[in-house]
């Protein structure tokens, strides 16, 4: 049985080769296989966690469409170095879509005392922080003693690692294809559908195939998703084991470190938790 640690990097710097954790006493929460999207590439293998609770109907196209091997064989069609790698389309050309109907925008969602928040920084609309392995925006627990609902607005954020919807100029356009980025992009929050985060594999993301600056990203010679699966997907024996730290004393201390690495610049993208992936 192999262990692997994806260390919780500063994504947006750095691509290190992960290391074998020594973490034995951090509270831990196993990514439940439906929630796991396994992508292999020929430069490896990434592992995405899928977030419902942000974006139902996004996670469930994805789990349909990578379930039923639509993705297998699809192109890296558009990739801009320190921004993100698009896929999904089967024409290749960034045009096409699968035979779905296109889903309405997911930009924000509503956050409850479950959803597990852990806050790293405050912001002018609340706080930042995560929900499981995504970055977001939220306003303070106290605002839930206000609403109907006992919940309070939340939106993801766009920073390394997080997977998205791609759409056309329609808000209500996201179909087949998304995107994995590798650096922030702020201009994307609140317009685009985030639905989860890349867990292991960052350094695979970052090294396929670049398009050209002049065409925005179009890849001559594009890598491909050889295969696209959710862990429920495939024989047990054959799953990927994820485990991410949950406990709030463990992610804080992670904050902590990368903050005093960081110093001014830091923000909640440079933070993601510390992963292990057993066997697969």
């Amino acid at each position: 049985m192999k262990i692997i640690t994806a260390a919780a990097l500063s994504l947006s710097l750095l691509a290190a080769a992960p290391a074998v954790s020594q973490t034995a006493s951090a509270d831990w929460r196993t990514v439940a296989p439906g929630n796991l999207l396994i992508i292999d590439t020929a430069k490896g293998r990434i592992l995405v966690e899928l977030e419902p609770r942000m974006a139902p109907q996004a996670v469930e196209r994805i789990r349909t469409l990578a379930d039923q091997g639509f993705y297998d064989g699809l192109k890296f069609h558009r990739v801009i170095p320190n921004f993100m790698a698009q896929t999904g389309d089967p024409l290749g050309t960034g045009q096409g879509g699968s035979e779905l109907p296109d889903l309405a925008g997911e930009f924000q969602f509503r956050r409850g005392r479950d959803a597990g928040f852990v806050p790293v920084t405050a912001t002018p609309e609340g706080q930042a922080g995560l929900i499981g392995s995504v970055p977001v925006v939220t306003q303070p627990d106290a605002q839930m003693m206000i609403t109907a609902d006992f919940k309070t607005g939340a939106q993801g954020l766009f920073c390394p690692g997080v997977a998205g919807m791609a759409r056309a100029s329609s808000p209500d356009s996201a179909n087949s294809q998304f995107f994995l980025m590798t650096g922030p992009k702020d201009e994307l929050n609140g317009r685009y559908t985030p639905f989860g985060r890349v867990v292991a594999g960052m350094d695979v993301v970052r090294a396929l195939e670049a398009g050209s600056e002049a065409q925005n990203g179009a890849v001559e010679n594009p890598d491909v998703m050889t295969r696209a699966r959710t862990a429920a997907a495939l024989p047990e024996g054959e799953r990927p084991n994820v485990r991410v730290a949950t406990g709030a004393a463990a992610v804080q201390a992670e904050v902590e470190r990368v903050r005093a690495a960081r110093g001014a610049a830091f923000t909640v993208c440079d933070v993601q938790p510390p992963a292990e992936i057993v066997g697969g």
